[in-house]
């Protein structure tokens, strides 16, 4: 059975060469603000909401067309 310390323990051993520990201590604090925000029920809902709103830009409907218009020069076929 592998720990959670196993893979961690791995890198510190064996050398973190592609500097996955980098970001170690940003990823943690912002774990203790996340666990801060989800405790503020109306904030964490404020924050969702808003996460929400912005994501549509970022669909992948969107992308797929993009990709569709621009780069394959696709035309849109007809469901029948």
């Amino acid at each position: 059975m592998t720990t959670m310390a196993e893979p961690i323990s791995a890198l510190l051993d064996g050398g973190d060469h592609y500097r996955h520990l980098a970001d170690l201590t940003a990823y943690a604090r912002a774990h203790a603000d996340l666990d801060v925000c989800y405790a503020d029920r109306e904030r964490w809902s404020r924050k969702a909401i808003v996460n929400i709103a912005c994501s549509g830009k970022f669909s992948s409907d969107r992308t797929i067309k993009e990709y569709a218009d621009e780069i394959w020069n696709l035309k849109p076929s007809p469901v029948t």
